[in-house]
């Protein structure tokens, strides 16, 4: 999803501002938010959260991007998740909010820049320290939640631009739409 003739994040070398040993994280969280960035940048509000058949709406994906990373850099840094962040957890099932593309985009963009900082300053030395995941305490590492941050980003990222070409295709056919 780069821009042609611009290699992916992961091909334009090494990061200097990032431990070696999360650069392969830093690398696909930078795709991510480029990717992001580009395929919602003339996204009507209007097709936000539209559902073409039973798959999520591109909101429902951006809003999941900026709460999971949200909720597995506290763990990562062996932070157990606050009341706040719980109860984030199940607005992001509700449709509707953020209303704007402009406003959902912001909020997955802020949470990658927000990981990214993180990882800039992140000791390495701490990467392999056991963790603790969700409220049944499954067995993690930082360097565990960090990576798995980066592929469930990259994961959401790919389901956005598929909906977004299947939305557009259905929208400048005239087909399937739910206005």
């Amino acid at each position: 999803m780069t821009a042609p003739n611009v290699p992916e994040v992961w091909l334009r070398g090494p990061l200097a501002d990032y431990p070696a040993d999360l650069m392969p994280v830093a690398h696909a969280l930078l795709q991510a938010r480029e990717d992001i960035s580009r395929v919602t940048a003339d996204l009507p509000d209007a097709l936000l959260w539209q559902s073409p058949g039973s798959a999520a709406p591109p909101g429902f994906h951006l809003k999941h991007i900026a709460g999971s990373l949200d909720r597995l850099i506290s763990y990562a840094q062996g932070v157990p998740l606050s009341p706040a962040k719980r109860a984030a957890l199940e607005s992001e099932k509700t449709p509707g909010s953020p209303a704007s593309t402009s406003e959902a985009t912001r909020l997955a963009l802020r949470s990658i820049d927000t990981i990214l900082a993180v990882l800039r300053a992140w000791d390495p030395g701490t990467l392999d320290m056991e963790r603790r995941v969700g409220s049944a305490g499954y067995h993690s590492t930082s360097r565990g939640l960090l990576f798995h941050a980066a592929e469930h980003t990259a994961r959401h990222v790919g389901q956005l631009v598929t909906t977004l070409l299947v939305l557009r295709g259905s929208r400048e056919q005239g087909a399937g739409s739910r206005e």
